[in-house]
């Protein structure tokens, strides 16, 4: 059955494979953490625009970009790191839906910024996902020659 609304007691329809720990850990890490991932956007939201955004929730202590592994260009993703879970409890409740370059963005708790996780998983370089959706950003591809 489709839910109209999340579900208050899941804190992240997202399990990152990539989290080596228990479920118990990752719910404890989602519980704590000061990260929020940042999904749906552009390609061509900047991260002034995401600052710009995101502030209104809270300080911010850092904004990493998801970059295309390969042509190092963004790839509708980012990470917001606040300084308080407070603010970061306010960002999913606020700004998650909110419309930014005519994209819903999605918002939702992180286990905590690595190293690493700013690079797409998918085999072109960019987020798996885009690899399967025609519905997104059609010029990335010109904008990817220009970065080559």
């Amino acid at each position: 059955m489709a839910r109209l609304f999340k579900n208050p007691d899941q804190l992240s329809a997202y399990r990152d494979r990539r989290f080596s720990g228990t479920q118990d850990e990752f719910d404890h890490a989602l519980r704590t953490s000061v990260t929020v991932y940042v999904g749906n956007l552009s390609f061509y939201t900047t991260e002034e625009q995401i600052y710009e955004v995101f502030s209104r929730t809270g300080e911010i202590k850092k904004i990493i970009m998801g970059l295309d592994k390969n042509t190092k260009t963004p790839c509708g993703f980012c990470f917001v790191i606040y300084y308080t879970r407070d603010d970061a409890d306010d960002a999913v409740k606020y700004i998650s839906g909110t419309i930014l370059d005519d994209r819903p963005i999605r918002v939702d708790f992180d286990w905590g910024f690595q190293e690493g996780r700013q690079w797409g998983r998918g085999r072109s370089g960019g987020q798996v996902r885009d690899e399967y959706r025609t519905d997104y950003d059609p010029d990335i591809h010109h904008l990817q020659g220009l970065h080559s």
